[in-house]
Formats: structure tokens, sequence, C-alpha cells
């Protein structure tokens, strides 16, 4: 019952969302006629993409965040460069790390099988996240749709704009609120660290310079990323990182946080005590995830006649 009331809060909040400026033509029923099958088809894509690689699904998860970042979600960050144009792909944020454009590609042939020139990449996108983290043990939440994409994108505003996993907490906070989004946003998105991996070249300054880490797990990290080179090996972003729960939090307590910006956010700061409240209460870090999830995924949409639904999410019309 209680997980049945936290989806009901989330839908609400979501139906309530709809009546801000920003995302007034949104709706989580816009396709219920002109695509019927979308969520389904989404959803099963994702299921066999996930049972593929479970990183897969924070994969996703992190493009919905780099694309909502720069100019709003609008699939600008899905748009290959060309000799004419230069797109966000090889953004600093986005180059070498940004994965998963295969399996955007992949959900929209099956979309536009079903029903053409209908669905926008935005919106396959925002979907996509949102069932990587349920298939990975996240609540999930009711997902407006009706954006529409971009024509353009800024690799300039990419490198601007997305955060940096050397931030401070100050700067997050600051980043997090140009996007309409609070500081108890910021501390429940960052919990998308709870799934997937990330490149030494990330997290090298934090194992090798900052005091604020707990010896034995800067020893752990610095076997697999040494002080030069090993740029691309991996390490896990929390002790489970193919199951959404609240690890993350506890490892920010123990001073564990793999990014020095994760550790932000336990480090005798404001948000101490939001980061120890989720640490004991994986419920509450779920709820308010989906919850901010939503209102990330309604930072300026294109929606009416602006942009226009792609028939590639690679190029534009």
């Amino acid at each position: 019952m209680a997980s049945l009331a936290k989806l009901l809060f989330v839908t609400l909040l979501a139906s309530s969302l709809l009546a801000s400026p920003g995302s007034a033509q949104l709706s989580p029923t816009f396709y219920s006629t002109s695509c019927p099958n979308l969520l389904t088809i989404v959803r099963n894509a994702m299921t066999q993409a996930v049972n593929n690689e479970a990183r897969m699904a924070a994969s996703i998860l992190r493009l919905f965040f780099h694309d909502c970042f720069v100019n709003g979600c609008d699939a600008s960050i899905l748009l290959d460069d060309t000799a004419t144009f230069t797109g966000e792909k090889n953004a600093g944020p986005n180059r070498n790390s940004a994965r998963g454009y295969e399996v955007i590609d992949a959900i929209k042939t099956r979309v536009e099988a079903a029903c053409n020139a209908t669905v926008s990449c935005a919106d396959i996108l925002a979907l996509a996240a949102r069932d990587g983290v349920v298939l990975v043990g996240g609540q999930s939440w009711t997902v407006p749709l009706g954006r529409r994409d971009a024509r353009t994108a800024s690799q300039s505003a990419a490198n601007a704009q997305i955060p940096a996993p050397t931030s401070s907490l100050a700067t997050l906070v600051t980043m997090f609120s140009n996007k309409g989004l609070n500081a108890r946003d910021l501390t429940a998105l960052s919990g998308a660290h709870t799934i997937g991996q990330a490149r030494c070249v990330t997290f090298r300054g934090r194992i090798y310079n900052d005091t604020n880490i707990d010896p034995a797990f800067a020893t752990t990290r610095r076997a697999n990323c040494p002080a030069t080179g090993g740029d691309a090996n991996l390490a896990p972003m929390d002790t489970t990182p193919a199951r959404f729960d609240n690890d993350y939090y506890r490892g920010l307590v123990a001073r564990r946080g793999l990014f020095h910006s994760d550790q932000e956010l336990f480090n005798g700061g404001s948000q101490d005590a939001a980061v120890r409240g989720y640490s004991n209460n994986a419920a509450s870090f779920l709820g308010d995830f989906a919850a901010a999830m939503v209102r990330m995924g309604n930072i300026s949409p294109l929606t009416g006649t602006n942009g226009e639904v792609r028939r590639n999410c690679r190029r534009i019309n």
C-alpha cells in the first residue's frame, strides 16, 4: 500500500506540474490515441537492453540528465556531428563517456514502425530513463509527454551547464537552481549515482588529493586508477551498481563518495541532513527521486509547433 500511495502521489505531482508555464502542453496521455502502445514498446526494448547489460539503465539515465541540462529536454544530445553541424556528443562531459545512443535508436525504430512521425526522440528518452530506473529496482513515476525535438544543439552550453564531478556544493546548488531545481532536488537526483560505473579520469583527483575520504576506500580505488594512465578504467559508483537503492548515501556518510561532487553533499554543509535521511530511509529517497525526475523532465520543453518530431534521432529531418 505504501508503494502504491507513493506512486499516486508522484502521479498527482506530475499532473500538478502540467499547470506550470514551462510544461503547459505536456500530458501523460499525449500519445494515448496517436501511439497507444508506446509505453509497452519502450518498456520492452529497455527490458531487453538492461537484461543485456545492467549498466545501460545508468547510461540512459545519464543521457536524459545531460540532455535536460542543456537548453531543456529536447533530445539535442542525440544529434550527430556533421561537416556543417557541431552537436553535444563531443562536449567535455559527453565525449568518450555518454553512451546508450544505439539503444535509443533501436527504440525509435520500433516506435516508428508502430506509429511513424508521431513520437519525439525527447519523449522516448524520458520514458527510457524512467523504465531503466524501474528495471533495476527504482520507484516508477508518471512521465508527462508531448516534448518535441530540437533542430539545434550547443556544444558550448553542454560544456558550461552540465555539472562537473569536481564541482563544489555551492556550484552544484547554483547550477541546479539555474534549471529551476532546488537543493533538495540536487541531493535526490544525485542519487542517480547509485547505479553505473565511472571512468578513472573523473575521480582521480578525489582518490589522490581529497582528505575527506575513507583511506581504505581510496586505496581500493587507486588499485584500478593509477595516478597517471588508465583514464578509461571503470569503478562502480557505489557497492551495488546494478541496483537502484540508497547505498550511494550510505557511502557518502562513510566518506566513500566516488566523485568530489558526490562527497560535497555530505561534508559539513547544507545537505548533510538530507543525505543522512536518505541513508536511513530508502523509501524517502526513492519517492523524492521520482518526484525530482518529473521536475527535471519539465525543464524548457519544446511543445506545440516548436521544434520537430525527428524520424531519426541522430539528425534533423
